[in-house]
């Protein structure tokens, strides 16, 4: 296989040293990629190790069966992370796994690669789905959605300031002619946005794009499934390490970690000593970004956040 389209793994030390890895722990890449964490983990592992990791979009699977072909160490599984649970559990692996590490949202070569449609910026059919093999693509949904619904998604995974206008010159315009393409979606959109409300640094197509995507892949949804599992998967001890780049991402990781390191709601009127009270997980230090130096060489780094727990009981 010939990949001609490159990826910098973004907060890669931070996350992997995150971790805590043990030479012979087992690992889970809950979001392969193009395998920069999951190379920076198995340089990490002795022979014992092992890392198993997930993806579901085709091109990654490709790519991970070729870069680490003959790696006992190693494993990828063809499926959304939200399946890790059913997997690990297969496996006879449930509270045996030492760390989890998520990279939430779309990699560089989704976005570079123009057939992919999930770039507003470049030519090419408006699909937007991780795997294209599954779901509906962002043109479907957009041929046939309600007004309402699209504005809906705009607002919500967006926070796009003109949904409403958006939405309905989309419905407006598919009456003349299917949107097909990303610049057709990119342009119209352009064109809706009043121009003094134009961000002269940021393509007024950006939050729209962001929000379909979100939607189309059901990218919150799947996130809140996989944390809920997380707990049951680790081993005391083990870790888990977010990297995410939108806020409502931010929002559910920074929720779910404050839950799982609170005192439940339930005590808080009984006479028990905070000492006592058995909290499941623990925050690793405070949410990290990525420096001055890793900003110049991957712009794309500047919305991420990484986020640390460790399971304690």
């Amino acid at each position: 296989m010939t990949e001609t389209f490159t990826h910098q793994p973004v907060l890669l030390e931070e996350a992997v040293d995150a971790l805590n890895i043990k030479p012979d722990g087992i690992y889970i890449d809950g979001t392969f990629g193009r395998g920069g964490h999951s190379a920076a983990i198995l340089s990490k592992l002795g022979e014992s190790g092992k890392l198993i990791a997930f993806d579901q979009d085709p091109e990654a699977i490709a790519v991970a069966r070729e870069r680490f072909a003959g790696d006992a160490r190693f494993e990828i599984v063809h499926e959304n992370f939200s399946a890790m649970g059913a997997v690990v559990k297969a496996k006879g692996l449930s509270g045996k796994v030492n760390g989890v590490l998520l990279d939430i949202g779309v990699s560089s070569p989704q976005f570079d690669d123009a057939e992919r449609g999930f770039s507003f910026s470049q030519s090419g059919p408006l699909d937007m789905r991780m795997n294209p093999g599954q779901g509906v693509s962002a043109a479907e949904w957009l041929s046939q959605a309600e007004a309402k619904d699209i504005a809906r998604v705009l607002r919500v995974y967006g926070e796009e300031k003109f949904a409403n206008k958006i939405a309905f010159a989309i419905v407006d315009r598919r009456q003349q002619s299917p949107i097909e393409t990303t610049m057709q979606l990119s342009g119209l959109i352009a064109d809706v946005v009043p121009k003094k409300f134009q961000d002269k640094h940021k393509h007024p197509a950006t939050r729209s794009f962001q929000a379909i995507r979100i939607f189309i892949n059901k990218e919150l949804e799947v996130l809140e499934q996989v944390l809920a599992q997380v707990n049951e998967l680790l081993c005391v001890g083990g870790r888990l390490s977010v990297i995410s780049f939108h806020s409502l991402e931010d929002r559910i990781t920074k929720r779910f970690i404050k839950k799982m390191t609170s005192e439940p709601p339930a005590l808080h009127d009984l006479p028990i000593r905070n000492d006592d009270i058995v909290k499941p997980m623990k925050k690793i230090g405070k949410a990290i970004k990525a420096g001055k130096q890793e900003l110049e060489h991957n712009p794309r780094a500047r919305s991420a956040v990484l986020r640390v727990a460790e399971r304690v009981s």
